[in-house]
């Protein structure tokens, strides 16, 4: 048997490990376990690139899970997790973008600090799903990196002109964005302070309700209302 036949039947071994887990216990119980044993984490990243669509989003979800969990245990691999930002597959992409809004808490390389732009450039995709992601994940950044939380609140002031397929796409992710400034306003400058009351202002006359009940909540906990 020559080298490369003994690394595919080496790597079919390795999938079906992670196939075995996921039959017998969801990502939950899994990323508990990875935790206990990291040698099992190289069979997650060998369940990503499965043709099973079972294995590679059950690989793909236990990350995400263990990123929150033990954000230390993944941060060595947060390069793979970049890579996957330019994944045609958006489900990857996705679980990607939560598991590198996990890792800033223990980014001692500032990594993110040097991926910023291409973090927030998935905002111009026009998914709708993708934008969402990002905003959702903003909050927990800022307060991860404070020092990127003007930069941050810069981005997230864009959303009434992101381009997403409907006018109400643009309204959900408004609304995400006002949760996200609820992370981290007070420990902002007056003067992006202003700006995000400018902007949360504004959605008092939202068409979209939830978006509308989102910015009279933020005001009213602020004395504003």
């Amino acid at each position: 048997m020559n080298d490369m036949s003994c690394d595919c039947r080496v790597e079919r071994m390795r999938k079906d490990v992670v196939s075995n887990l996921l039959k017998k216990q969801g990502p939950e119980h899994i990323a508990e376990k990875v935790i206990e044993n990291p040698d099992l984490l190289e069979e997650l990243f060998v369940g990503i690139s499965s043709t099973s669509s079972r294995i590679k989003f059950g690989s793909a979800k236990t990350l995400r899970i263990l990123s929150k969990k033990n954000p230390q245990r993944l941060y060595p691999q947060i390069d793979f997790f970049v890579s996957l930002l330019d994944s045609k597959n958006t489900i990857l992409k996705w679980n990607a973008i939560d598991v590198i809004a996990n890792l800033s808490a223990v980014d001692t390389q500032n990594k993110f600090n040097r991926l910023f732009e291409k973090f927030y450039s998935c905002l111009y995709e026009g998914n709708l799903i993708t934008a969402a992601h990002v905003v959702d994940s903003s909050g927990k950044i800022a307060l991860s990196k404070p020092e990127l939380q003007s930069k941050i609140t810069e981005k997230l002031l864009k959303m009434e002109e992101v381009p997403l397929p409907t006018s109400e796409c643009r309204n959900i992710v408004i609304g995400k964005a006002i949760n996200a400034f609820g992370f981290y306003y007070d420990k902002l400058e007056d003067r992006d302070r202003d700006r995000v009351v400018s902007f949360v202002k504004r959605q008092l006359n939202n068409p979209r309700n939830a978006t509308k009940t989102k910015a009279m909540r933020f005001l009213k906990k602020l004395g504003m209302r």
